[in-house]
């Protein structure tokens, strides 16, 4: 069994009633997300990159919680300069962690942080945890290998970005959502700011029109569902 919260933009926890993972925490300064960062616990903290509003609160968290961060090697290393504790990694590698496995995939974004540093590349994420997999994208344009990553796994859960101008738009994640074949595929990264404002219904019944059996939905901000 796997529970999955969405907090809104990026930002997603996975528990499986004994590991929590927090995705992405931009809680601090998200207008749409509905809880605070005081209200938010987990023993994981795993990032696909390094811009505000994904790094977000993630140092918080980490110092409060002893969590463990998980990033690609740049940005885990960047962690461990601030006396967190990291686990560096990279994109196509997977190790096994207590709660399961992760294996970072490519992403077609950018990655610096706060400050302007260079801190690797953007990436994808593939956990299994709970009898589950979960593909979080990250924030990416559409890449042929999603087919690939799809192929390697099978895929309970997609969550892909909509909200274009820095991600995909609806369209071409509807493509992804072909690519990949998830049983389920999630809209996030739309809505949180004016110029990434887009219906993600849209996304919905573009993915149920694809006739191949994949379910999609949306979920509320603060939603928790079990796959």
């Amino acid at each position: 069994m796997l529970n999955l919260t969405y907090l809104s933009h990026s930002t997603f926890i996975l528990d499986d009633g004994n590991h929590r993972i927090i995705i992405d925490p931009f809680i601090s300064g998200n207008p749409t997300c509905p809880v605070k960062v005081e209200d938010v616990d987990a023993g994981y903290i795993v990032l696909t990159h390094a811009h505000g509003d994904h790094l977000g609160d993630s140092f918080e968290l980490a110092k409060r919680h002893d969590a463990l961060i998980i990033a690609v090697n740049e940005l885990a290393t960047y962690a461990s300069s601030k006396d967190l504790r990291a686990h560096n990694m990279h994109i196509g590698g997977a190790y096994t962690f207590p709660f399961g496995r992760l294996k970072f995939t490519i992403a077609h974004h950018g990655s610096s942080s706060p400050e302007g540093l260079y801190m690797g590349e953007p990436a994808g994420v593939v956990i299994t945890m709970g009898g589950k997999t979960i593909y979080h994208t990250g924030d990416t344009g559409l890449f042929l290998d999603m087919q690939l990553i799809g192929q390697r796994d099978k895929i309970d859960c997609m969550i892909a970005p909509i909200g274009d101008n820095f991600t995909m738009g609806i369209d071409d994640a509807v493509k992804a959502a072909e690519f990949v074949k998830p049983e389920l595929a999630i809209p996030m990264h739309y809505n949180t700011f004016p110029v990434i404002e887009t219906d993600p219904q849209r996304f919905v019944a573009g993915v149920e029109n694809l006739n191949l059996d994949i379910r999609a939905r949306v979920l509320d901000y603060g939603e928790t569902i079990t796959l």
